[in-house]
C-alpha cells in the first residue's frame, strides 16, 4: 500500500508551482499598484526565465537542415529548462508563419510545434507570456522565407496604422487567444500556464497619439470579445513619442528590454561591465498611469560575452526597478548551439554554455528572494546582495544559503553550513566538490544520505561564438571524457556507493574516502552508510519537476584538434614567457611540444619546450629567460597523438621537422629590452579593433579612413565625427590588456601614456578603464606644432565611465557615476579611452597614429 501511495504523490509532484502558489489552476491579476498577485494566495508573482524560438524561424529550419526531430529537440530542452529552475517563457511568435493574408489563423506544423512547447512547459511548472506578432520576417540571420501571412504586406511602422492591417490583426489576435491547445484541451487565454499576452514585439508607431490609442484599444477589445481575460501587456521601450498615449490605455502591464552592452559585436566583448548594470532607471515614471501597470523584461542580455557574473547582477537590479516577469533573449537548442548561428550576437544553452547557465539558474533564485524594490546601493558595494556574491575578477556568480550553494566558477568560498545543504550546482572546483571537467554539475538531495548526481560532458570553446555564423563552424565542441570527483558532504560521509541511472549507464562504485573515479558524463544515485528511504528512489521516480533517470546531453562530437591560445603580445628581454593554451581533441594527447622557427628539418637536434597538462584540458610551459632575445619570438604549438603530429596557429597535418610541413603562420611576441616602450595600438597592427562613439548615438555620425602620408610618415587613422545632439561627446576606446600583460610590472605612476596625433580638438581627454570598471581621465591640449601628446599616469583622475556602446532601451542612463572613490592603478588597466566634447552640428576630425605607455 505504501508503494502505491508514493506512486500517487510522484505523479502529482509536477504540479507544485512556483512563488508562493497553492494551487495548480492559480491565474494571475495586477492589482491596483501595479504587482502582478497569484489569484489564490494574493502573493506576489516572480517570474525568470528565456525566450526561446525552436516552433519558427531559422531554428525551425535548422532542425530540418540537421533531420532532428522537432518534437525531441523542444523535450530535451525543456528538460534543462527546468534543470536550471527556470519558471517563465516568452516568445514572440512569427505570425507570418502562422496566418494567411486574412489574418486568419493557419493550424500548420509552426502552432503545433507552438502547442507542443507550451503543453511541455506546462509539465514543467514553466509559466508563459505569449506576444501574439512581431510583424516582421522570419529570415534572420538568412533572408526571409516566403509566406502568405498578413504582415509581409505592410510596412512594419505602418501596420498599426493602416486600417486594412488593423482589421486583419483583430481577426488573428482573437483567433490566437481563444485557440484551444489540442495537447492541453485547453485555449491559451484558458490555460493557466499562461499568465498573458503581450500584443505585439517592439512595435514602431510612426502615427499620432490617436490612432495608437485606438489600435491598442482595438486590440484590447478584439481580445475581450474572443473571451480572454488574462492580463495584456504592451511594450513601452520603443517610439518614445508615444509614451502617455500608452499609459492613458487600460493596458495592464508595460514591457521593457535591456541590452546594457550593445548587440552584434561581431567579436567576443572584454571587461568589467557590472557598472552597466548598476540601475535601470526609467525617466517617464512620473507619467500618469505608470504606478499602476507591471513591469515585464520580455528581452535581456548583456550581449557578446561569455563571462558568468552578470546574469544575477542584472536580476538583482531589475528586482531593485520593480520588474516581476525577466526572460533573457535567447535561449539556443541544443541541437544547434555547437555553431550559435541562430541569434549570432546571443549565447546561451546548458551544456554549450555552462558557466553561464549555471549563472542564469542563480539569477533564477535572486528573482525569488530578493524583494522588489529592494536597493543593495551602488556599484561596488552591490556586488554583495543578499545569499549572493558577484564577482568580474574570478568570472563568479553565487549564491550561498544553508540549503543551496551555486557557483559558476571555482572558488573558495566555504558554504554557510555544509551540514544543511541540500542541493549543489557548479563547475570547477570549491570546498564541496573538486572537479576537472568542463561541464555543469547538479548533486541534490533526496533524502537522508541519498544523493542524484548530474555530471554534464565537456565543453570546449573553439571559435568565438560571437563572430559571422555558420553552420559549417563549429564554435564549442562537446568531449565525453572520465574524470575524478570529490564529494565533500557531511550528510554523504566517506565510502558512499554510485550507481549510474541514466539510460545505457551501468557505472557502478564505492568512493574511496569522498573520491569518485573516473566518472563520464550522467546521472548517479550516491547512498551514504546512513542512507534511509532507499526504497523511496527508483531510476524512473518523479522528483520535482523531472525523474531521477532523466538525462540530456549532446554525444561527443570533436573529431579534430583544437589548440586555444592567446600569445602575451611584449615581453622583456631576459625574462621568463610563460605559454597556456586550451588544448581539445578526440582523445587526450600523448604530448605537446612548443618549437620556435629556429628548427630545421635538416638539423639533428632542435630545441623544444615540452608543455604540461595542468588540469582537464589546461596546458602549460615556459620559455627560460635565456630564450627571450630581443626581436620577434615566434613558435608553433604541436599536438602528438599515436604517431601523428598536428601544428597551430594553421591547425596544419604534420609538424615543423617534417620535409614537407605546410604550415607557414606562428605564434608571435614582441621581446625588446626592458624600459622600452609599450605600444598599444599602430595603425597597420592595432586600430582594427578601436571602437569609435557618439554620445547620443542616434544622432551621431562617425566615418573612418586610413591615410597614408608619404612613403616615410606612418600611416594615419582618420576619424570624423559629427553629430545633431545638443552638446554632444565623442570617444574612441580600445581594450589593450592583452598588449600590455606581458610588461605590467614596467608600469608605474611615473610612466607616460603617449599618442601621436596629427589632428585633434584643442581639448581633449586621454585615460584608462582599469578592472574594477571605473575610468580615469587627464586633460590634454593638442598643438600641432608637438604631434606626440605625452601625459603621466599620476595625472588620471576618477570620472564616470561612459556606458558604451550604447545600451537598449535607448533612454537609460548613458554614464556610471562612480559612489566610491577608488585609486588609479596602472596594474589594472584594461582599456586605453580618448575623449572630447564637441557642439551641435560642428563636425571634427581626429587624425591618430600610434599609441604606447612608456
Amino acid at each position: 500500500m505504501r508503494k502505491h501511495i508514493l506512486l500517487i504523490v510522484a505523479t502529482l509532484l509536477p504540479l507544485v508551482t512556483f512563488a508562493g502558489t497553492a494551487h495548480p489552476n492559480a491565474t494571475v491579476y495586477v492589482d491596483k499598484n501595479g504587482i502582478m498577485r497569484w489569484s489564490d494566495s494574493r502573493k506576489e508573482a516572480s517570474f525568470f526565465g528565456v525566450n526561446y524560438t525552436l516552433p519558427f524561424a531559422h531554428a525551425y529550419r535548422v532542425m530540418d537542415y540537421l533531420h532532428i526531430d522537432h518534437k525531441e529537440a523542444i523535450d530535451k530542452d525543456v528538460y534543462h529548462f527546468a534543470r536550471l529552475g527556470l519558471n517563465a517563457y516568452r516568445i514572440h511568435i512569427w505570425d507570418v508563419e502562422i496566418s494567411d493574408q486574412q489574418g486568419n489563423l493557419l493550424e500548420n506544423t509552426h502552432l503545433d510545434l507552438l502547442d507542443y512547447l507550451i503543453a511541455r512547459l506546462k509539465e514543467r511548472n514553466i509559466h508563459i507570456v505569449i506576444t501574439a506578432m512581431t510583424t516582421f520576417g522570419n529570415g534572420y540571420p538568412e533572408r526571409n522565407q516566403p509566406t502568405d501571412g498578413f504582415s509581409y504586406l505592410y510596412d512594419k511602422c505602418e501596420v498599426h496604422d493602416h486600417p486594412e492591417a488593423v482589421a486583419k490583426q483583430e481577426n488573428y489576435i482573437s483567433n490566437l487567444v481563444s485557440h484551444i491547445n489540442p495537447y492541453t484541451g485547453k485555449a491559451y487565454m484558458d490555460d493557466s500556464s499562461v499568465i498573458g499576452f503581450e500584443i505585439n514585439n517592439e512595435p514602431c508607431h510612426a502615427g499620432t497619439q490617436q490612432q495608437t490609442r485606438e489600435y491598442i484599444n482595438r486590440m484590447l477589445a478584439a481580445m475581450r470579445k474572443a473571451g480572454n481575460r488574462k492580463p495584456v501587456f504592451y511594450n513601452v521601450s520603443h517610439s518614445m513619442q508615444q509614451i502617455k498615449t500608452y499609459y492613458s490605455t487600460p493596458i495592464q502591464g508595460t514591457t521593457y528590454q535591456w541590452y546594457p552592452i550593445g548587440l552584434v559585436a561581431g567579436h567576443t566583448r572584454k571587461g568589467n561591465f557590472l557598472p552597466y548594470v548598476d540601475s535601470f532607471n526609467i525617466p517617464f515614471q512620473d507619467v500618469k498611469g505608470f504606478s499602476n501597470k507591471a513591469k515585464l523584461i520580455y528581452e535581456f542580455d548583456p550581449a557578446d560575452i561569455t563571462y558568468s557574473y552578470m546574469y544575477p547582477a542584472m536580476a538583482r537590479t531589475f528586482r531593485t526597478a520593480g520588474f516581476q516577469w525577466i526572460t533573457q533573449f535567447a535561449y539556443d537548442p541544443i541541437d544547434m548551439a555547437w555553431a550559435n548561428t541562430e541569434y549570432q550576437t546571443h549565447f546561451l544553452n546548458l551544456a554549450y554554455t555552462p558557466q553561464k547557465a549555471i549563472s542564469m539558474k542563480i539569477a533564477a533564485e535572486v528573482v525569488q528572494e530578493i524583494p522588489l524594490y529592494t536597493s543593495y546601493g551602488g556599484y561596488p558595494a552591490d556586488t554583495l546582495f543578499g545569499n549572493f556574491r558577484v564577482s568580474y575578477q574570478e568570472d563568479l556568480s553565487e549564491m550561498n544559503t544553508p540549503a543551496k550553494f551555486y557557483y559558476s566558477g571555482t572558488t573558495s568560498t566555504q558554504p554557510v553550513q555544509p551540514e544543511k545543504l541540500e542541493s549543489i550546482t557548479g563547475y570547477g572546483n570549491s570546498p564541496v566538490i573538486q572537479y576537472e571537467g568542463t561541464g555543469a554539475y547538479f548533486l541534490d538531495k533526496l533524502s537522508e544520505g541519498i544523493w542524484r548526481l548530474e555530471v554534464m560532458p565537456d565543453a570546449v570553446q573553439v571559435n568565438d561564438p560571437f563572430a559571422r555564423p555558420s553552420l559549417k563552424k563549429e564554435v564549442v565542441t562537446i568531449l565525453w571524457n572520465s574524470w575524478d570527483m570529490e564529494v565533500n558532504l557531511p550528510d554523504l560521509g566517506n565510502n558512499f556507493t554510485i550507481t549510474g541511472i541514466n539510460n545505457g549507464n551501468t557505472y557502478t562504485d564505492t568512493s574511496s574516502g569522498n573520491h569518485i573515479r573516473q566518472l563520464t558524463p550522467g546521472v548517479y544515485l550516491l547512498k551514504g552508510t546512513n542512507a534511509k528511504e532507499i526504497e523511496q528512489w527508483q531510476k524512473d521516480t518523479q522528483w520535482k519537476t523531472i525523474k531521477l533517470n532523466e538525462y540530456v546531453a549532446p554525444a561527443p562530437h570533436c573529431k579534430k584538434y583544437y589548440v586555444s591560445h592567446t600569445p602575451v603580445k611584449q615581453v622583456s628581454t631576459g625574462e621568463p614567457l610563460p605559454i597556456k593554451a586550451i588544448i581539445a581533441g578526440p582523445q587526450q594527447p600523448d604530448s605537446v611540444i612548443i618549437y620556435t622557427d629556429k628548427v630545421s628539418f635538416w638539423n639533428a637536434r632542435n630545441p623544444y619546450i615540452k608543455m604540461e597538462k595542468t588540469s582537464g584540458y589546461q596546458w602549460e610551459a615556459e620559455f627560460p629567460a635565456e630564450q627571450t632575445n630581443t626581436g620577434q619570438l615566434r613558435y608553433h604549438i604541436v599536438v602528438y597523438k599515436e604517431g601523428q603530429s598536428y601544428t597551430f596557429p594553421d591547425a596544419t597535418t604534420g609538424g615543423p621537422l617534417d620535409w614537407d610541413f605546410m604550415g607557414t603562420n606562428y605564434f608571435e611576441t614582441e621581446v625588446s629590452p626592458s624600459g622600452s616602450p609599450i605600444l598599444l595600438a599602430t595603425i597597420t597592427t592595432g586600430y582594427s579593433d578601436l571602437a569609435a562613439y557618439t554620445i547620443p548615438e542616434e544622432k551621431g555620425q562617425i566615418k573612418r579612413q586610413v591615410i597614408k602620408n608619404s612613403p616615410v610618415e606612418e600611416q594615419i587613422l582618420r576619424l570624423t565625427f559629427h553629430s545633431e545632439a545638443e552638446n554632444p561627446a565623442f570617444y574612441l576606446r580600445k581594450y589593450i590588456r592583452e598588449e600590455i600583460q606581458g610588461k605590467l610590472n614596467e608600469i608605474n605612476m611615473d610612466s607616460k601614456v603617449c599618442i601621436h596625433l596629427k589632428n585633434a580638438p584643442e581639448q581633449f581627454r586621454i585615460g584608462f578603464i582599469t578592472a574594477n570598471g571605473f575610468t580615469y581621465r587627464s586633460e590634454c591640449a593638442y598643438n600641432s606644432s608637438e604631434p606626440i601628446v605625452r601625459i603621466p599616469l599620476s595625472q588620471m583622475s576618477q570620472t564616470a565611465t561612459a556606458i558604451l556602446p550604447h545600451a537598449y532601451p535607448i533612454f537609460l542612463d548613458k554614464y556610471f557615476i562612480p559612489q566610491t572613490t577608488l585609486p588609479f592603478l596602472p596594474e589594472e588597466i584594461e582599456t586605453f579611452e580618448l575623449f572630447f566634447e564637441g557642439k551641435t552640428n560642428n563636425t571634427y576630425e581626429v587624425e591618430i597614429g600610434s599609441c604606447w605607455i612608456e
